[in-house]
């Protein structure tokens, strides 16, 4: 039986891996520590053979009184985790990274590879960046370190842009049709793919995504159509939102961020167990 550590208790994605793994309680054993206070140091991590480090401020934020909170947060509370996690004897240690290393969307098409040298834009993406710099230097053959970056993580229940393109999905008429791509990655996908990595002992930087890569205007149709509404989706917006790009909403919801596809491939399981129309059809209606 493996068991698991996960720090962020009550978190989306922290919670979501816990209710995955779960479904096979003989294989794994599952335990959960908050992150917000000194709670974590408490807790005994030599029961554990991977830690799964989801603690963290998720949300980008432009406030520059909130910048020494991000790297306190996101950096060194990782690296503080990471070593006692190591010096208590635990194998594997899982980080959540994020795509937004790389920087935000841009109007124009720009696909990352894994010679794509990280470029944060703000200091959400630099606080991650900085962290999995922190860790890494703690691997050793007894102590694997596991640093994922995915694209944006949707599925029911989660926060941040997918929630508010649904709503608009379910509201509007009509929506501007802009030829845009995007990685995504629905949270079954990632809860899969943590579950390979841990039953893998793996070790390295990870990309997971999607099977497909999402254009906007297609996703909300999509989520639309599941609801039984229908939307027009027009061009005649698409001058004036190009002259917007570089507005942050704009580049998240229009902006193109991707992946290539290859690096995001993992050869000794098939990870990406939901397509994009399962995985909206999965988050959208009411089961």
């Amino acid at each position: 039986m493996k068991k698991i550590l996960i720090t962020g208790k009550n978190s989306y994605i922290g919670t979501s891996l816990k209710n995955w793994l779960l479904r096979e309680p003989d294989k794994y054993y599952v335990d959960t520590v908050s992150a917000r206070d000194d709670e974590w140091k408490m807790k005994d991590f030599s029961q554990f053979n991977a830690v799964f480090h989801v603690a963290g401020i998720a949300h980008v934020s432009s406030d520059p009184k909130m910048e020494d909170l991000y790297y306190k947060v996101n950096r060194d509370l990782t690296i503080e985790v990471a070593k006692k996690a190591k010096a208590e004897g635990v194998k594997q240690f899982i980080f959540m990274s994020s795509i937004i290393v790389y920087g935000d969307g841009s109007s124009h098409k720009r696909i990352i590879d894994r010679n794509t040298v990280p470029t944060p834009s703000n200091f959400y993406g630099n606080s991650k960046l900085q962290a999995e710099e922190g860790i890494r230097g703690l691997e050793s053959d007894d102590f694997k370190i596991v640093i994922l970056r995915p694209p944006m993580i949707y599925g029911k229940g989660s926060k941040g842009n997918y929630p508010r393109l649904a709503n608009m999905a379910k509201k509007i008429p009509v929506f501007p049709d802009i030829d845009n791509e995007r990685s995504m990655l629905h949270i079954d996908n990632l809860c899969e793919f943590i579950k390979v990595m841990i039953d893998n002992e793996e070790s390295g930087l990870f990309y997971p995504q999607n099977q497909e890569y999402v254009k906007t205007s297609e996703m909300v149709k999509l989520i639309a159509e599941v609801h039984g509404k229908k939307i027009w989706m027009t061009k005649i917006f698409n001058p004036v939102l190009r002259l917007m790009f570089g507005i942050g909403v704009v580049n998240k919801v229009f902006g193109n961020l991707v992946y290539e596809q290859s690096i995001s491939d993992y050869d000794k399981a098939n990870y990406r167990i939901r397509t994009i129309r399962e995985s909206i059809e999965l988050t959208e209606v009411v089961r």
